[in-house]
Order: C-alpha cells, then structure tokens, then sequence
C-alpha cells in the first residue's frame, strides 16, 4: 500500500479519484488547505503526489518548486491544460508524468502504478521469482524448471509476473487488462483470454500443471 497525497481543489473530482486509488489499494489523503498544502504534506509523508495545476492561491507549478526543495517525491500533474507547453512545463518544474483532464480511471491507474514501480519497485527488484521450484526470469523474460527454459511474450511474461507477485490472492481481470495496456495503446478483454491460455500451455509444456487456477467472475490465482 502506498500513500497519495491528492491536491485538486474539484471535491467531487477528488472523491472520485480517491475511490479509484483505493480500488486498487493505496491510501489517499485529499488536501484540505490550499493556501499552505506543506503541513499536510509533512504530516502525511506521501510517496507520490497528484497536483492539479489551477488552484487556489498558488498554482502547481508553485507547489511543485516548494516541494522539491525538500523532496525527490514522485509527482503526477494533473490539468484541464493539457497543451504542450503546459506538458513541458510540469516536466521541467520536476514532474514524473501529467494526467489531462477529463482523468480516464485507467490512464490515472496505468500512470500511478508505472511511476510507483519506476521509484519503488525496481529499485528493489530481485533477478528471479521462484515458484513451485521453477523461476521467472526478470532480465529475459523466460521461465526455468528442471533444465529447461521456456520464452514468454511480453504479455504473457506481465501476467506472470503480477500472479506471482500477488501469489494466494486472486488477481481480477481488470488488474491484469490495466497491466497490460500499460504499454499498448489499447487491448481488447478477448487479448488476455487468449494470453492466459497461451501462458497456460507453456507452463504445462514445462511440466508445470494447474498452475493458474481461474476463479469464476473474480479473476486468477496462483496459490
């Protein structure tokens, strides 16, 4: 669970926001005072922050200055101004990424969980995840088990990935479409379907059998 301070002065868009973060498991914390957000931004220690740009009192371009000053934080614009000079501007003022309004829950999903992987997760990340005695490969994207090894795609190698990573939890479709359209430009729900099968047969090829367990209109497991 990671901590998202949220800066945008549309309440009814801050809600709405908040509710799609937590979805996914992370705490959010909506500031409550425009005109000085550091207080708040102190005593909530966050470990990515969503700015919008208009706000009251001082823009985010300010805020952004003043936080950088004390903190290498990861932050996500977020504005109706979604030009190109607005774009350049919050990257050079030290934003990770912008978020145009109106906000699409999955773009907001797909760009949080990329900067927090990009500043959490792999600065952490082990070589290899180990699972029923065989390894997923993180450099090479391959999968080995008792001397063989065996290539993914790209899709297949997420998938994998993310059941392994929440290993005796179930993973619903929706996490696992969002992953994958990370990347794409857009996925159809038919292209993870297919995917899961494909993966399935590879790991049976290996000799690995009834390794994704599907749970009926709840998503995957790999127990």
């Amino acid at each position: 669970m990671y901590r998202i301070l949220l800066v945008e002065d549309d309440n009814k868009l801050a809600l709405a926001m908040r509710t799609q973060i937590e979805t996914w498991g992370n705490d959010v914390h909506i500031v409550k005072d425009f005109k000085d957000i550091m207080p708040e931004f102190n005593d909530y220690d966050p470990q990515l922050v969503l700015l919008d740009i208009m706000l009251p009192f001082y823009n985010g371009y300010h805020w952004c200055e003043v936080i950088r000053k004390v903190s290498s934080v990861p932050i996500l614009f977020i504005s109706s101004a979604s030009d190109n000079m607005n774009i350049v501007m919050a990257m050079n003022m030290g934003g990770d990424d912008f978020i145009p309004k109106p906000v699409d829950p999955m773009v907001l999903t797909a760009k949080i969980q990329a900067v927090l992987r990009r500043n959490y997760e792999i600065k952490t990340q082990v070589s290899s995840i180990e699972f029923k005695g065989a390894f997923l490969n993180l450099n090479d994207s391959t999968v080995s088990f008792e001397g063989e090894r065996m290539e993914l795609t790209k899709n297949e190698f997420r998938i994998l990935r993310v059941l392994l990573e929440n290993k005796g939890r179930i993973v619903s479709r929706d996490t696992l479409m969002t992953e994958l359209w990370q990347n794409d430009c857009y996925v159809e729900e038919n292209t993870l379907t297919v995917n899961v099968a494909r993966l399935r047969k590879k790991m049976e090829d290996l000799g690995l059998n009834d390794l994704i367990i599907t749970k009926p209109r709840a998503g995957y497991i790999i127990e």
